[in-house]
């Protein structure tokens, strides 16, 4: 909802202060100018950029324009989540949690949260995690190198999308200059027509340095920052994940784990230990 209202306002004031001060819109429609600047764009972006990622970068930037689904009730229920998990492992050891970690879509715990098992890179990020504790072997520190290895590797991923966009805003600038020069070698092919043909000429060539200007800077720079930002959201689940299980693998009540787990979140969006606590009451 941000983004939209975010390039709207860049729209309205930079569009809105041309107009303050007396500029024709009509000087501004070049198509020429903007179908080179973005088609070069994504052209260098079809080169860089591998298919499987280039999916990754479209999913990535339709989820931008969406409400996030991380905040303070995501973390509740993951906190939820994990403290029915340990409980069940307190209970009835570690072989209890088998049958909801081995088929989670059809476990009475995780089917409790739908939208929790969308999300599949958590989702096996936590269930394979469990399944070591399931299997036994794993020290406590062991688990947690492996754990911050696999959080490392799915941060470097999910960055990328992220870092490719930045790269293209960064060579809009010099994108739009070959426009404006492709527009500078018409005029020089007009040079001895009349002054208006050859100002109207060269207003069409700044408006192709303009463009790239301003999608770089306004928009795809910006884009590419929201998606880093949401890189790191996931990662911070993953570290909240972490905390949690190698709190209970150490043999911590479940409270207790689950108190670490709410310790590594951000404090947009972390609960209050009262509020944790009234949620987990009605746990049965």
């Amino acid at each position: 909802m941000f983004v939209v209202i975010g390039i709207a306002v860049v729209l309205v004031a930079v569009l809105g202060g041309f107009a303050i001060e007396g500029g024709p819109f009509l000087v501004l429609m070049q198509y020429a100018e903007f179908l080179i600047i973005v088609g070069a764009s994504t052209g260098a972006l079809l080169i860089s950029t591998p298919g499987k990622l280039l999916s990754k970068i479209f999913k990535k930037l339709s989820g931008a324009f969406k409400h996030g689904k991380i905040d303070q009730p995501f973390y509740l229920d993951l906190l939820k989540l994990m403290y029915e998990l340990f409980q069940v492992g307190q209970k009835e050891g570690v072989i209890g949690l088998e049958q909801h970690v081995e088929s989670p879509d059809k476990s009475k715990i995780f089917s409790k949260y739908p939208h929790l098992l969308e999300d599949k890179n958590m989702l096996h990020f936590l269930t394979d995690t469990m399944r070591l504790l399931i299997v036994g072997g794993a020290e406590p520190f062991d688990l947690e190198g492996l754990m911050d290895a696999d959080i490392e590797t799915h941060h470097q991923e999910g960055s990328k999308p992220g870092m490719i966009l930045q790269k293209i805003g960064d060579s809009m600038p010099g994108l739009g200059i070959v426009a404006a020069v492709l527009g500078i070698v018409i005029t020089m092919q007009a040079i001895d027509g009349p002054p208006q043909e050859i100002g109207h000429k060269v207003a069409a060539a700044l408006v192709g340095t303009f463009l790239g200007v301003l999608l770089s800077y306004g928009f795809i720079q910006p884009l590419a920052t929201n998606l880093e930002i949401s890189a790191e959201e996931e990662s911070r689940l993953f570290e909240v994940i972490k905390a949690g299980v190698v709190a209970f693998a150490k043999g911590m009540q479940p409270l207790i784990a689950v108190e670490f787990a709410r310790r590594t979140i951000y404090h947009d969006h972390r609960p209050s230990f009262n509020e944790m606590e009234t949620t987990l009451k009605g746990v049965k």
